[in-house]
């Protein structure tokens, strides 16, 4: 009988000596949730299908971002007793924790008891995506940038402030400044250096506009490792900053005054029955040097853009960042290398030739988001949908007559649930869960009394 062949991962942690893993699975809001196994858990757990796996407790799809568990749905919640999940390790998945000790670290997912994807798991959601994409001839490939402030705080001195006026991590306005990263070197060094170790690879990493704003551009690579990037680069860079005393924040808008922090996604089609090189949205033959696979792609994301929407903007404080006049695109527009559109069109050499959809935010669960532009995309390339609105020039020039996005998680909630392109591509069962949790993030923030109100209403009224 034939031995089987252990998977190098494996077979690299044996050879470690190490006798702790971290592992880690994404909940509904794109926070990482793990724990540390011994190692012989570890071992058991990535055996191979069917017997590998362990039990992770479902909560991590039936609470919201502060543990508070959700009283709006089916798939779990009190009336199921929260019972464990099996999650099931990506052993392509390793890397070490350069910051942790070089502490061995998987992701995960989840799957039902009979192996098939567990459907509100957004990792399986995004593969899900990508599956059918491959079926059609595609292979998606991705990159994502994030824009986040950092400050001067902890979370004990932020637990003091009551949630007022946090310190920035600098002054003023500098964009693209190697003054200000003179500031925070060690900060800065740490995030390019230690995230190049996590096999996160930092591209370029810059200062942006506002008061301790950076912005890093991660590497270009397959969608589902582009995803997998973006959130391991979210929680680590908030791990490598506790260890100089900052705080990052991927808050869409923390401050009326200042911009507020994006999530962009790049992304182009190669084909996956060739040699995975040839970039399928060039076409040198084209005045826009745009193929007509590009432009149906393209014009897929256009058309869906609002009934993804959600997944863009996932939270209540979403929609402050949508607002004119502060980079933010606020309409489903598209426009050739202009960053005031929704889709920025980047049609240059075969290599570079991408899509830019920029209207996510940095507060983005990023599997979550991956799978909604390219669900959107792959909707206009199967459909064959086709451009009917020229792009737009200068500063939204030729968007007068668009309608712009809704300005409430609520109203983005319903057409959401109501749209037959998200339940077709995404399931009936991550749709109404995903919708409920929205939902109920919604009635959170209606809930509360604000210091806004206060300071509004408490004297005068």
């Amino acid at each position: 009988m034939a031995t089987r062949q252990e998977h190098p991962a494996v077979a690299a942690l044996r050879k470690s000596g190490a006798q702790k893993v971290k592992v880690a699975v994404s909940d509904i809001d794109g926070i990482l949730r793990g724990k540390l196994l011994h190692v012989d858990k570890f071992l058991g757990a990535a055996e191979p299908h069917p017997r590998g796996g362990f039990g992770f407790c479902d909560v991590v799809f039936g609470w919201d971002s502060h543990d508070q568990c959700y009283d709006n749905t089916q798939v779990t919640g009190w009336q199921h007793g929260f019972p464990d999940a099996l999650a099931r390790l990506d052993l392509d998945t390793a890397r070490t924790v350069p910051w942790d000790g070089q502490v061995p670290f998987f992701l995960g997912e989840f799957v039902n008891a009979d192996g098939t994807p567990y459907p509100v798991c957004p990792r399986q959601t995004l593969k899900r995506v990508l599956q059918r994409a491959r079926k059609l001839g595609f292979e998606v490939m991705a990159g994502v940038e994030f824009e986040w402030f950092n400050f001067a705080e902890t979370p004990a001195t932020w637990a003091a402030k009551q949630g007022v006026d946090p310190t920035t991590l600098t002054p003023g306005m500098f964009g693209y400044s190697l003054l200000r990263m003179g500031d925070s070197r060690e900060f800065f060094n740490a995030l390019m250096d230690e995230m190049l170790a996590f096999r996160v690879p930092i591209e370029g990493l810059h200062t942006e506009t506002g008061p301790g704003v950076y912005e890093a551009a991660i590497a270009f690579s397959e969608a589902l490792e582009a995803a997998d990037r973006a959130i391991l680069f979210k929680t680590g860079t908030k791990e490598i900053g506790k260890r100089f005393g900052i705080m990052p924040s991927f808050m869409a808008k923390w401050s009326q005054r200042f911009p507020g922090c994006s999530g962009h996604i790049h992304q182009s089609l190669t084909d996956k029955d060739g040699d995975g090189k040839r970039n399928l949205f060039f076409d040198d033959k084209s005045k826009r040097r745009m193929s007509r696979l590009f432009e149906s792609y393209l014009a897929g994301q256009v058309a869906c853009l609002m009934e993804f929407a959600p997944m863009f903007w996932p939270t209540v404080n979403s929609y402050k960042r949508l607002v004119d006049g502060f980079w933010a695109p606020v309409k489903p527009t598209w426009g050739l290398d202009n960053r005031t559109a929704s889709f920025r069109v980047i049609a240059g050499s075969p290599k570079s030739t991408r899509l830019e959809t920029r209207c996510p935010g940095a507060d983005i669960n990023p599997y979550l988001a991956m799978a909604a532009v390219v669900a959107a995309g792959m909707h206009g390339v199967e459909k064959g949908l086709k451009l009917t609105a020229p792009p737009i020039t200068g500063t939204n020039q030729g968007a007068e007559g668009i309608p712009r996005a809704p300005r409430s998680l609520l109203r983005t909630t319903h057409a959401f649930k109501e749209s037959a392109i998200a339940r077709d591509w995404l399931g009936d069962t991550f749709v109404d869960h995903f919708a409920a949790t929205r939902y109920w993030e919604h009635r959170q923030w209606q809930d509360a009394v604000t210091d806004w109100e206060l300071k509004r209403y408490f004297e005068i009224i």
